[in-house]
């Protein structure tokens, strides 16, 4: 059975939180990758997906509103829309990026991450191993898995 370790690319590629958002956006698209670990004295603190620059350029969501004896009450949370505003206006890497992402190991099955990568819509993993980054595992290492069977 295939693990993490024997799909995961080692050379990782990764971003810092102060990284300019169009430089990181260079990076991905340079480097043909869906989305890198971003790192801060030498721990994973997010994931900067390609997801998470097209957010920068959609809509803003307005909150709905109902009201009841006079009174106007949000049907969402405020909180929800500071972090999407905050998303769009992102100037750098930590103002855009997923934090506390995801982490699998290098035993991690091959059935366990695809399942997270489909049910959790994650295509970006960062491989730890003691706390450690030693690699990253994204859609495409599991997909370069069907063309060796």
């Amino acid at each position: 059975m295939l693990k993490a370790k024997d799909i995961m690319t080692t050379q990782c590629i990764t971003l810092t939180p102060d990284t300019e958002i169009s430089a990181a956006a260079k990076i991905l698209l340079e480097n043909k990758i869906n989305g890198a670990p971003v790192v801060e004295n030498d721990e994973v603190i997010g994931v900067l997906c390609q997801a998470d620059l097209v957010a920068q350029q959609k809509k803003v969501t307005l909150p709905s509103f109902f009201t009841l004896l006079d009174g106007v009450f949000p049907l969402s949370s405020h909180e929800e829309l500071e972090r999407e505003m905050t998303k769009i206006s992102a100037l750098k890497v930590a103002e855009a990026m997923t934090p506390a992402p995801i982490f699998i190991t290098p035993d991690t099955s091959i059935e366990d991450l695809a399942t997270m990568m489909a049910n959790e819509k994650l295509y970006t993993l960062p491989v730890l191993d003691e706390g450690k980054l030693v690699g990253v595992v994204g859609k495409e290492d599991v997909l370069k898995t069907l063309l060796q069977g």
